[in-house]
């Protein structure tokens, strides 16, 4: 019998359909995941099995748990079960985790809730759980606070509240889509080995399509709350029939055609470049010591680089690495302890006002969350409009309304647009927003901060098509700071990697891909998932199934 059965579920918020007869079942020690594009209903399935959905929502169907009809027990039953039997790990750490309280009380507050056990033996409980996710008492003590950590060690510390009761059932939404490629390995790595130590039943929603293909058993395609396809992974890959399936695989691996794109050895070669960084430092002071000096850590330390006109450069390494820093540094929003960076040949920034404008029109930003950068009190012609704060001569009214239609236009949206406000659209929409915005002043460089790693594998595409046509257009050079190597790979010329604050290897994309030189690249490549490898080896008999609820294990290269 299954551990986790959903039948013909629905469910409504506020009349309106968001889950439509959804049924599927889920085996202990078996990992489930749920793919798809936002707004599938992926996440509102996970919800309704923890019986977590908004106010509001109306459910019809059965989800049936180890015997328990879920959508049949009130709030106090269900919080009976969730945290024993039922853990969930969200995708954003930093706000599920209570920031004012150390990491230890928080593991310890579920075991205390769900058990009658003293404060010591609960604390005891969660430094061997702690221990058990990868965060040693050598090293996170259980009086470290969430903000101490990095991202994948405050994921690792959720996950630890998830798992602390040993739950029969483990959700994870989106668990790994903020995280850089080796703390991605790292994490999905951990998620198997508890379904193997503990029998856990694992659903793993994402989008992420090589993810599913190296880590899942079976995987469920949702599209506008429906279930479009399911079945074993490599059966649902290789030979589906469903349409939508075939697109979100091609829209996994989708490279931009890029006309002008800069081949082979075709780097600056005595052309001046439009961005240039010099032996640029960047420190940060800790408090004062009571005895002593402050201390000291180097983020970017001697850095070096160059970009030039209709280029397009990426920036990669792990969390931590130093590049949103180096980033700060080129946009002049931190000062360097030394170095310079110089847009055009000129410094950057500079105290000259009126250059300081000629310079910033051509160098803008579009960060990873265009909504946290959007002010949604504001209309969309506000948002665009703002930087014409950076032309030397105002524009009437009527002249900036038809720019910005214009600008709208261009990346694909619609004139009426601007008439509404950020809330009223996708997120793919929004960051079509971000670019308009960026492009208003017609700029050279555009630095893009994550600008693609959280979105969906379709609406990642047009973005990734839009940015290439912008740049043969417009003539628009690209600097990339990211963790997502594969669209470092489809879309630049040349890659820059980073470590401990320093460019560890650079080069034309294609050599540093198919053959690095330093072994933190290669680590780096290794870690990447990767839809094609994981089938072939599931074909060649490499990850076994011992029956037809099997778990399977995914043995990744060193």
């Amino acid at each position: 019998m299954a551990l986790l059965e959903i039948k013909s579920l629905s469910v409504s918020i506020d009349h309106k359909a968001i889950l439509n007869d959804l049924s599927l079942h889920l085996n202990a020690g078996e990992i489930l995941a749920v793919a798809g594009e936002s707004g599938s209903g992926k996440t509102m399935t996970a919800l309704a099995v923890a019986g977590l959905l908004p106010l509001r929502s109306k459910l019809a169907g059965e989800i049936v748990f180890d015997g328990h009809k879920l959508n049949q027990l009130n709030d106090r039953q269900m919080c009976q079960l969730r945290g024993r039997d039922i853990g969930m790990v969200f995708q954003e750490p930093m706000t599920a985790l209570n920031p004012a309280m150390p990491i230890g009380k928080q593991v310890a507050e579920t075991v205390r809730i769900h058990r009658k056990v003293s404060r010591t033996v609960a604390m005891k409980l969660a430094r061997e759980t702690l221990d058990r996710v990868g965060l040693p008492a050598q090293q996170f003590s259980l009086d470290r606070y969430p903000h101490n950590l990095s991202g994948g060690q405050r994921q690792r510390v959720a996950i630890a509240i998830a798992i602390a009761m040993k739950p029969k059932l483990l959700i994870a939404d989106e668990p790994t889509t903020a995280l850089d490629v080796t703390t991605q390995a790292d994490i999905l790595v951990l998620f198997k080995q508890l379904v193997r130590e503990d029998n856990v039943a694992l659903i793993l929603v994402t989008h992420d399509l090589a993810v599913v293909a190296e880590t899942a058993d079976r995987v469920v395609v949702m599209k506008d709350g429906e279930i479009v396809d399911q079945g074993d992974v490599l059966s649902v890959f290789r030979n589906s029939a469903q349409a939508y399936t075939k697109t979100l695989m091609q829209n996994s691996v989708h490279v931009p055609q890029r006309k002008n794109a800069r081949g082979t050895g075709k780097q600056l070669s005595g052309e001046s470049p439009v961005l240039e960084v010099r032996n640029v430092i960047r420190d940060y002071y800790g408090a004062r010591r009571l005895f002593g000096e402050r201390q000291i850590t180097r983020a970017v330390n001697d850095v070096s680089l160059q970009i030039a006109a209709n280029e397009n450069v990426g920036l990669v390494g792990e969390s931590g690495c130093g590049k949103s820093t180096l980033l700060r540094t080129i946009l002049g929003l931190d000062q360097p302890q030394a170095g310079q960076v110089r847009v055009f040949g000129q410094p950057f920034p500079t105290n000259n006002k009126a250059e300081m404008r000629k310079l910033r029109r051509q160098l803008q930003v579009v960060f990873q969350d265009p909504y946290g950068t959007f002010d949604p009190r504001w209309r969309v012609s506000e948002l665009i409009s703002e930087n014409f704060h950076l032309l030397d001569t105002p524009l009437s009214v009527a002249e900036s309304r038809k720019k910005v239609d214009e600008i709208l236009e261009q990346v694909g949206m619609r004139a009426s647009d601007a008439d509404q406000y950020p809330h009223e659209f996708s997120g793919g929409q929004r960051q079509r927003i971000a670019i308009a915005r960026a492009l208003i002043t017609g700029p050279t460089i555009i630095a893009l901060d994550e600008a693609v790693s959280a979105l969906d594998v379709s609406i990642r595409a047009q973005i990734l098509d839009l940015l290439a046509d912008l740049s043969d257009r417009l003539g628009v050079s690209y600097l990339f700071v990211t963790h997502d190597l594969s669209m470092v790979r489809s879309i630049t010329d040349r890659v820059l990697v980073m470590q401990n604050g320093r460019i560890v290897e650079q080069g034309m994309t294609s050599e540093v891909f198919s053959n690095p030189q330093h072994a933190y690249t290669a680590g780096l490549l290794a870690a990447v998932p990767n839809m094609g490898r994981a089938l072939s080896r599931r074909e060649e008999g490499q990850i076994i199934q011992t029956n037809d609820d099997a778990r399977i294990e995914v043995r990744r290269e060193p």
